[in-house]
């Protein structure tokens, strides 16, 4: 059914949740996750002080990726599931989505902020991917008591 799961991930609270609903899916139904992390670099065009130290700030935004993917991963293990890890730099909705669709992904498993009374009217990354991709998404959405 779903072989290949992609569960983007940055560490959040959300993302925690959502990876930990995609990894107990995997372990059921004994797919490969893909853990995807995404570099968003700061808005541009940056102002010229941060130019001069947008290789550091690279730098320093890879190793936290990499950091991340590997909690993942530990998590991953801990749930007996395959795991391979990806990292990509650019918008994430787009990135989430390019991924899913170019690497034939089954599904892309995400957690969702909680959002009050109001978050119907508000946008996120996990809503932009509902909106956007071609491969089904599942969400899992924070409860009040998980924020």
């Amino acid at each position: 059914m779903y072989e290949h799961m992609l569960i983007p991930y940055d560490g959040s609270k959300e993302s925690t949740k959502g990876a930990t609903h995609g990894l107990e899916l995997a372990a059921e139904l004994g797919s490969t996750v893909h853990g995807l992390y995404v570099i968003d670099l700061p808005g541009a065009p940056r102002a010229m002080a941060l130019r001069d130290d947008e290789e550091d700030l690279r730098a320093e935004y890879r190793e936290h990726g990499e950091r991340e993917l590997a909690a993942l991963a530990e998590l991953a293990a801990d749930h007996g599931v395959e795991f391979e890890h990806h990292m990509r730099t650019g918008s994430p909705s787009d990135e989430i989505v390019d991924f899913a669709d170019e690497e034939g992904m089954d599904v892309v498993v995400m957690g969702s902020a909680y959002r009050g009374k109001l978050g119907n009217l508000l946008g996120g990354t996990t809503d932009r991917v509902v909106r956007s991709s071609k491969v089904p998404v599942i969400t899992k959405r924070m409860e009040l008591e998980d924020v």
